[in-house]
């Protein structure tokens, strides 16, 4: 029997009450919209909701996973300021610094374009960016070997679902060489597939507290 695929309850933006079900057959662009928005509220409000306790631990098996990768590889380390729940680096970070790697913030500097990728250290200033996340005040532009993407979402494929402004694809897509691109989360936001559409890049692994998944 073909599965069945809900696309969700509730459209916040538009107040319209969803009920689309698929019968084993590939979703229109604006349906994938309606349901990456719908499993996008849901899989936040799970990781919000975590008991802190149980997010500690499963950083800690998330950090020691990514300091294996790391260590095997040269080159700047591109990170991210957590929000929303999602895993913390910057003890990864600290640890990083202090081995001696160059580690760099993603900033938004176009909301159509590639994130621009700063180097930063513990202790150096930051301001309010885009969503108010800390960003370098300083523009020292690097381009990453590595970067650590956190994700709201990914499949078996290692596509990852991401907020929605697609600006990690972007980011993929224009550096050059390409870096090798590790998503970041925990285990219970794997789903069977994003539906992964002409713009969708996949991680090359992705790392949540059960270990790792290489595409």
């Amino acid at each position: 029997m073909a599965p069945r695929i809900k696309l969700g309850e509730a459209d916040r933006e538009g107040g319209i009450v969803l009920s689309l079900v698929k019968l084993g057959k590939s979703m229109e662009p604006d349906e994938v919209k309606i349901w990456r928005r719908v499993e996008r509220e849901r899989l936040l409000a799970l990781r919000q909701g975590l008991d802190p306790a149980v997010r500690r631990e499963w950083g800690e098996r998330i950090e020691a996973s990514l300091r294996d990768i790391i260590s095997e590889r040269a080159g700047t380390l591109g990170v991210y300021w957590p929000f929303r729940a999602e895993f913390d680096p910057r003890p990864l970070v600290a640890w990083a610094v202090a081995a001696g790697r160059v580690v760099a913030l993603p900033v938004v500097v176009d909301r159509k374009g590639p994130l621009e990728y700063r180097a930063w250290r513990p202790g150096e200033a930051l301001v309010d960016g885009m969503w108010d996340i800390p960003v370098p005040e300083k523009r020292d532009i690097v381009v990453p070997a590595m970067v650590l993407a956190p994700l709201v979402g990914f499949d078996l494929a290692c596509y990852r679902l991401g907020y929605g402004g697609g600006y990690f694809d972007r980011t993929l897509a224009a550096l050059v060489p390409r870096p090798l691109a590790i998503g970041i989360g925990f285990a219970f936001q794997e789903l069977a597939t994003i539906h992964p559409q002409s713009f969708d890049i996949p991680m090359d692994m992705i790392v949540t507290e059960g270990g790792i998944r290489r595409r």
